[in-house]
């Protein structure tokens, strides 16, 4: 599985990241908190960002498939706060 990762800031405190999740493009705009916080968190589990975010996406798409991506990835840090 290919994961990249590519950045740009939107109006309204959030920043746009690209990636490639399970073969497709998405992009994912959070504030730049949520963004250093996923780091932290990723570092910690020694996983990449696109990693850790593909695992959180799978959670979601079982869990809850109409949540948003950006919902489930900000539960997720404030479920997970290193």
């Amino acid at each position: 599985m290919s994961h990249d990762l590519k950045s740009a800031s939107v109006s309204g405190g959030l920043q746009k990241r690209s990636m490639r999740i399970a073969g497709h493009r998405t992009s994912l705009a959070l504030e730049q908190e949520f963004w250093s916080a996923l780091e932290r968190i990723a570092r910690a589990r020694s996983m990449t960002l696109p990693v850790m975010i593909a695992s959180i996406d799978e959670k979601r798409a079982k869990a809850t498939p109409e949540a948003s991506l950006a919902s489930a990835v900000r539960v997720f840090v404030l479920e997970n706060r290193v």
